[in-house]
């Protein structure tokens, strides 16, 4: 037995090589997980006294600090620089964060203890999350008190921990966009180890931290995501939120869709009120690169309303409101037989109440077959009777 200089029993050996054992699978975790790490912390104990430090990353390099000493480091050199410190203590807890989970190692001269924890799932008690308003009677997939961090930093959540009433509308619109899509991305995950997730016009970007918040820290799986918008200022924006809330998984492109070219794999793309034909590019984009998965709100339909015409109905379509809303639909509707002639089943689904907007419709895609000759010759035959020339066509390669 060793003891330290204050009489404690100090780590042995075997204890030791199993430290290094658990240390070596974190460094296992961190080369898989490297997006999402957070940082490592650490301290240990001799008699009643505490050595704190930990390790942060830079780069492509850690941070080591203990004690008055920083050095850098690389993850191979973790458990043998943890190790090495822990001969002369009695007692180690290491607690290693990454987003959506904590691991914690407790060491002294008798064991080795590994737990894990879903640090979602730490909400102080004190803090009374359950008098944050009810907004909705609905179950939410983006919970207040879980993902506080997330809806304060878009936004959503207020310095009291509970949503401000000017955004308890936009609260239940992108919850309820992740609803919609929870399916497809179950699906697309039961397929892919990691998904990657394509935003045409991000805006701001609030859908993209939301699923990349749902993905990664709620479904605990591996995940990317690029944003694209032709606005420098909100691609700015966006980075910044990113770099806040330490979301490394994330790209962002000052781009117009109709040129952005993929460069990996993309599962899932999404589009939310992309203004008339730029839903087509983000819809012929997700065709034309093999996207299994689309799920466009589109808006501002205006390129079928100059466009079609049926005499069997001009007798109602005469009246102007009557004319739109039919462009409306028949916008919708062909875009959603020129995605079932492209191979994918598809549903039209209410987004949101159209109380709070005209433009609420979801149209959802998932690759199931090959180009479907028959759909396609239907949808050529309601093109010629309709007299339209639809953008959406133009863009895909056939």
């Amino acid at each position: 037995m060793k003891f330290c200089n204050n009489g404690v029993q100090i780590m042995n050996k075997q204890v030791i090589n199993k430290l290094k054992l658990f240390l070596t699978g974190l460094e296992q975790r961190y080369r898989d997980n490297i997006d999402f790490f957070k940082k490592i912390s650490f301290k240990f104990k001799s008699g009643n006294k505490e050595f704190t430090g930990n390790i942060l990353a830079d780069k492509n390099t850690l941070n080591l600090k203990f004690n008055t000493d920083t050095q850098k480091i690389n993850i191979e050199q973790l458990s043998q620089k943890i190790s090495q410190y822990a001969k002369d203590y009695d007692n180690l807890e290491l607690t290693y964060e990454e987003r959506g989970s904590t691991i914690i190692i407790e060491a002294d001269h008798k064991n080795v203890k590994m737990k894990t924890k879903d640090a979602k799932k730490e909400i102080d008690m004190g803090k009374k999350h359950h008098d944050t308003p009810k907004v909705s009677n609905r179950d939410y997939y983006i919970k207040v008190g879980q993902a506080d961090e997330l809806l304060k930093e878009i936004g959503i959540l207020g310095a009291n921990n509970k949503v401000k009433n000017d955004m308890i509308r936009k609260y239940n619109q992108i919850d309820h966009f992740v609803e919609l899509i929870d399916d497809t991305i179950k699906a697309l995950l039961e397929k892919h180890e990691s998904i990657t997730v394509l935003d045409c016009g991000c805006g701001k970007s609030y859908l993209l931290f939301v699923l990349n918040y749902y993905i990664r820290e709620v479904l605990k799986k591996p995940c990317y995501f690029i944003g694209l918008d032709y606005s420098e200022s909100v691609i700015e924006a966006s980075k910044k939120t990113a770099s806040n809330l330490g979301y490394k998984n994330m790209e962002f492109k000052a781009i117009d869709i109709k040129n952005y070219k993929a460069k990996r794999n993309v599962h899932l793309l999404i589009s939310l009120h992309a203004c008339n034909t730029a839903t087509d590019e983000a819809i012929g984009l997700a065709v034309n690169n093999n996207v299994e998965a689309i799920a466009a709100v589109p808006c501002c339909q205006q390129e079928i309303l100059s466009q079609y015409s049926f005499k069997s109905f001009n007798s109602i379509i005469k009246h102007g409101v009557l004319k739109m809303r039919m462009a409306d639909v028949l916008t919708d509707g062909i875009r959603a037989v020129l995605l079932e002639a492209m191979g994918y089943k598809v549903s039209v689904v209410e987004y949101v109440s159209p109380v709070d907007t005209p433009k609420n419709l979801m149209i959802r895609g998932y690759k199931i077959q090959n180009k479907n000759n028959k759909i396609l010759e239907d949808y050529k035959n309601l093109k010629k009777m309709l007299n339209i020339e639809p953008t959406l066509e133009k863009l895909i390669l056939f």
